[in-house]
């Protein structure tokens, strides 16, 4: 199984959000076709054909548990795990 996979299964699990790299949360988004803006702390993510806009914090090195839910929501409803090449 590829680190992206691996990756995608934890944030959609939610068993660890609040335990998630910062780094591989913003990598897992860019596999998926995300585009990245940064101001500041303020990761900014779009995507053509994704009306929702993810704003993403760092906490130290660790992503904020409440945007690993609103990141795992975002790919549910879009169904964006299935456009993931292995």
């Amino acid at each position: 199984m590829s680190q992206k996979a691996k990756m995608l299964l934890k944030v959609l699990s939610g068993r660890s959000d609040s335990n998630l790299s910062f780094d591989d949360v913003v990598r897992l988004l860019g596999h998926l076709g995300f585009t990245l803006r940064v101001k500041g702390s303020h990761h900014i993510f779009t995507r053509d054909g994704v009306d929702e806009i993810i704003n993403l914090q760092p906490k130290g090195s660790l992503a904020k548990p409440y945007q690993v839910k609103q990141v795992r929501e975002l790919i549910l409803k879009h169904h964006l795990a299935d456009e993931l090449d292995p």
